[in-house]
């Protein structure tokens, strides 16, 4: 993945009601979500969520496919895999990286062990 690429997919994912839509897409699987349920389950008005449902398909983050009369939109998995690699490509120099889920705050990433310098 190109690092340009990388930046309009990070745009894209930078505002919440973008990141909510995906990240919903993301737990729909690929079955995916009608614009209807998407703006009912997140309470996104049609228009503003079409917006936001052009900015996503235009960074290749989501995908969208007719079926009878309804779009059905899914999280694009393969872009989204790809972002995650490009951003975690060279994690840690190469070594072993240690995540200690942080269990403090509901939703949270996990945050990495740090080691302490020896004196």
């Amino acid at each position: 993945m190109k690092a340009s690429d990388a930046v309009i997919q990070l745009a894209a994912l930078a505002q919440e009601s973008r990141l909510n839509i995906f990240r919903l897409l993301v737990v729909a699987g690929t079955d995916g979500l009608t614009p209807g349920k998407i703006s009912e389950e997140l309470g996104i008005p049609a228009a503003t969520l079409s917006f936001h449902l052009k900015e996503l398909s235009r960074a290749e983050l989501i995908d969208a496919r007719q079926e009878s009369r309804y779009i059905h939109y899914s999280a694009n998995y393969q872009q989204m895999n790809q972002l995650l690699g490009f951003l975690t490509e060279k994690c840690c120099a190469g070594k072993s990286c240690e995540l200690k889920p942080n269990t403090t705050a509901k939703g949270s990433s996990p945050k990495p062990k740090r080691k302490q310098a020896s004196k």
